[in-house]
C-alpha cells in the first residue's frame, strides 16, 4: 500500500479505527465494559444522541447550524410531560412532543428563508425562547412520579428482543439515510449545502430544503425528547441541554469518516456510538466527569481541524 493510500485510508476511516482502537482498549482495562448489560446500556444511550445528532447533521447538509435542538428537546420534554401528567393519551403527549419541534423547526426555517437571519442568530433565539417556555411551563420543578407504563414502554420495553430505544435508533437512521442518498428531496438538499448560488440557478428550490432540513432537525428533536421523558419518567426544563456539544461533536466527528468534510448519516451515527464508548469506558475506569468534558473538547478541535480543508471546498456557510 502507497503512502498516499495509508493516508487516504486514515482519513476516510480514522474515525472507525479509533473507535474500534477504544474498544479493544476498554474492554482489556475497564471493568464489566464487555457485559451484556452494559453493551445494552451503551446502545440505549446512544440512541438519544444519535437521533439528536440526525437533526443536526440534516440542517448541516443544507448549510445551516440548528443551534437550538437542545433546548427545542428540552421544551418537547416538558411539553409531553405535562400532557402526560394531564392525563391525556400516551400517543396525544408523544405527538405533541413531534409536533414541538415541527412549531420551532418551522420558525427558524421562516426565519433563516423569508427573514434572512442567519442561522446561528435565529436558532440562538429559538433556543431562548424554547428555554423561557420550558421554564415558565414548569416553574423550574420537573415532572415527575409515576408514569403509564404504555408511554414509558416506548422507550423502557423491547420489541422482537431487542430495546425499543435501539429501534427507534435504527429507524429514525434508517429514515435520513434514505431521504439524503435516495429521494430528490435529499439530492437536492445536499446540492444546496455544497453550492447554494449554483443549485439555485439549476432550478432548485433552495430556500424550501433549507427550510425542510431546519424542519427536520426539530422534528428529531423532538423524536429525542418524547424518548428521553419516557425512559426517564421525568421530565425538566433543562434537561437536554447537555446533549449539544455532543451532538455537534457527533456530526463533526463523522464528518471525518466516507465523505470527509461533508455532513454524513452514517458517520454521525457512528460518532455517537463513539462517543458514548468513550463516555461509558472513563466511566468505568473511575476518570472524574470532567475528563469527558476535556476530551470531547478535543474530539470537536480536531475533527474540525482534520476536515478543514474539505468544508472548506464544501463552501459552508455559517
Amino acid at each position: 500500500m502507497s503512502g498516499l493510500d495509508v493516508r487516504e485510508v486514515i482519513g476516510r476511516y480514522g474515525t472507525a479505527i479509533a473507535g474500534l482502537a477504544l474498544v479493544l482498549f476498554f474492554l482489556l482495562f475497564a471493568p464489566n465494559f464487555a457485559s451484556t448489560m452494559n453493551i445494552i446500556n451503551v446502545l440505549k444511550d446512544t440512541s438519544f444522541l444519535a437521533i439528536l445528532a440526525l437533526g443536526f447533521a440534516l440542517a448541516f447538509t443544507v448549510a445551516e447550524l440548528d443551534l437550538s435542538i437542545a433546548e427545542m428537546a428540552s421544551l418537547a420534554a416538558v411539553v409531553c410531560g405535562w400532557m402526560v401528567h394531564s392525563q391525556y393519551p400516551p400517543a396525544v403527549a408523544f405527538g405533541a412532543a413531534i409536533a414541538v419541534g415541527i412549531v420551532l423547526g418551522s420558525l427558524n426555517g421562516y426565519g433563516v428563508t423569508v427573514l434572512r437571519i442567519p442561522s446561528l442568530i435565529m436558532t440562538l433565539g429559538t433556543a431562548a425562547i424554547a428555554k423561557g417556555l420550558a421554564f415558565m411551563i414548569t416553574q423550574g420543578v420537573a415532572f415527575t412520579g409515576r408514569w403509564p407504563v404504555s408511554f414509558t414502554g416506548l422507550a423502557r420495553g423491547y420489541s422482537f428482543g431487542i430495546p425499543n430505544l435501539v429501534l427507534w435508533m435504527t429507524g429514525a437512521t434508517l429514515f435520513a439515510w434514505i431521504l439524503v442518498k435516495w429521494t430528490r428531496t435529499g439530492a437536492h438538499m445536499v446540492a444546496t449545502g455544497e453550492a447554494d448560488e449554483a443549485a439555485r440557478l439549476a432550478g432548485i428550490a433552495t430556500a424550501r430544503m433549507k427550510r425542510i432540513g431546519l424542519l427536520l432537525a426539530g422534528v428529531f428533536a423532538g423524536l429525542m425528547a418524547a424518548l428521553l421523558a419516557a425512559n426517564l419518567s421525568s421530565a425538566a426544563p433543562n434537561m437536554a441541554g447537555d446533549y449539544l456539544l455532543y451532538a455537534i461533536a457527533a456530526v463533526l466527528l463523522g464528518m471525518t469518516m466516507f465523505e470527509p468534510g461533508k455532513p454524513n448519516i452514517a458517520g454521525t451515527v457512528f460518532a455517537a456510538l463513539v462517543l458514548k464508548v468513550l463516555g461509558n469506558g472513563l466511566v468505568l475506569l473511575g476518570a472524574p466527569y470532567y475528563i469527558q468534558d476535556i476530551v470531547l473538547g478535543v474530539i470537536i478541535i480536531g475533527s474540525v481541524a482534520f476536515s478543514a480543508s474539505a468544508m472548506k471546498k464544501a463552501a459552508f456557510k455559517v
